[in-house]
């Protein structure tokens, strides 16, 4: 049995590093439009419903809800990305993302909650499809430069990430003289953004990363036995599975359950849409900007240590949210990027660990099963974070979520002493 190669390597393999630094070029510009399609939603998708509804316990449900979408694409993308390559999953990913934002649109214009929560959980495929991106930056990398190869693809996410929630109140503006109302705007914006990335993936990811990794493993089996493809030690493989999948699931819970509920705290408090717009470009950038280093780092020290690094600082982000006066966006403003730069240790750790443990054969699988549990926990903490801010406070919410981070240490610690 044999797995597909791709088109025109049967005879002749091309360099897989030359090869690598073509795919990361074109997941970096696939990632600029994608973050701009990503965070212009997270932006005002609370406000949307909570003035739709007139609720706010229920302006949680819309985060809630495109992370309940995006369990269900990370399967989808996970499946098409094993049996056909990156390229179609990836592409295929984006453009349902774009139909859902399309639909955000129209719900807003109908006045329609049933359709609005439709589209969001459409539109959550977007979310799914800029993690999975990271895993394809990965899948070419030698064994000692995947974290970075992973951080290369998140950082692109910056670029778009900061300038999709500033745009907030420009493509509002736009969106008005259209006469579509203007929390609606900055949809406009990301289904175009994820339009162009489904565009940039289809056309210009080839060869395929992931085919071509297959196609390389093949190779070296045939010349030197199955011994030397091995990627990690089969005994490890499980419990690395776990570990990472625990470290991404549980920052992903505490980070979107402050996050979304920031933008509410800080409107309740007279703030308007250009001042949560900031809050949330500074956490947005604090999620991705750090790639680099962190990779670095989690490839230098250590993906333990770099693990742990991450429930220690969304500790801190937990702590400074609940005790940062309402009136102080500067102060909320550190609070989040505390809790991006959390949640990107979380991220690049645990990515390295899955990684590093899953062999080739069912990579994708793996990695598309492990996003759906990140998406998961990312639906209940958008869930549970408006009925637990409207039972008792915003702070209360905060200082939970951080003390919850705390419970990586002592996992990580029993992880590292059986090794």
């Amino acid at each position: 049995m044999t797995h597909t190669a791709p088109t025109g390597t049967t005879d002749h393999i091309p360099d897989p590093d030359q090869v690598q630094r073509r795919v990361l070029r074109v997941l970096v510009a696939s990632q600029v439009f994608s973050g701009a399609g990503l965070a212009a939603g997270v932006t005002v998708g609370a406000l949307l419903a909570q003035d739709m509804l007139g609720s706010t316990s229920l302006a949680g449900l819309p985060s809630a809800l495109f992370t309940a979408g995006s369990a269900l694409a990370a399967v989808v993308v996970g499946r098409v990305s094993q049996a056909h390559g990156r390229r179609p999953g990836l592409a295929a990913g984006y453009l349902t993302g774009a139909v859902g934002s399309a639909g955000v649109i129209v719900a807003a214009v109908l006045d329609n909650p049933v359709l609005l929560f439709t589209a969001l959980f459409v539109y959550g495929a977007g979310t799914a499809t800029n993690l999975q991106a990271r895993y394809a930056g990965a899948d070419l990398a030698a064994p000692g430069h995947r974290a970075r190869a992973v951080s290369t693809v998140l950082v692109a996410t910056t670029l778009g990430g900061v300038a999709g929630p500033n745009l907030a109140a420009p493509t509002g503006t736009f969106a008005q003289h259209l006469g579509i109302p203007d929390l609606a705007g900055p949809f406009i914006l990301s289904g175009i953004a994820y339009a162009l990335a489904a565009l940039v993936l289809a056309l210009w990811l080839r060869p395929d990363p992931l085919l071509l990794a297959r196609a390389v493993a093949e190779s070296t089996e045939a010349h030197a036995g199955p011994a030397a493809t091995g990627d990690a030690a089969t005994g490890e493989g499980r419990g690395g599975v776990v570990l990472g999948a625990l470290v991404m699931v549980l920052t992903q819970l505490v980070m979107v359950a402050v996050m979304t509920m920031t933008p509410v705290h800080m409107h309740d408090h007279g703030h308007g849409t250009a001042a949560s717009g900031l809050v949330i470009a500074v956490h947005v950038g604090a999620m991705y900007l750090p790639s680099p280093l962190t990779g670095w780092l989690v490839d230098r020290y250590g993906r333990m240590k770099i693990a742990a690094a991450s429930g220690i600082t969304l500790l801190a982000a937990g702590v400074l949210a609940a005790t940062a006066p309402g009136d102080s966006v500067a102060l909320l403003a550190l609070a989040l990027a505390l809790l991006g730069l959390g949640w990107n240790f979380g991220l690049v750790s645990g990515t390295a660990i899955i990684t590093d443990t899953v062999p080739l054969a069912t990579r994708a699988k793996t990695q598309g099963t492990v996003d759906v549990s990140i998406a998961i926990a990312g639906a209940t903490g958008g869930m549970a974070s408006g009925i637990m801010v409207a039972a008792t406070s915003y702070p209360a919410l905060a200082l939970t979520g951080g003390v919850l981070s705390l419970a990586l240490l002592p996992v990580i610690a029993a992880t590292a002493h059986r090794r």
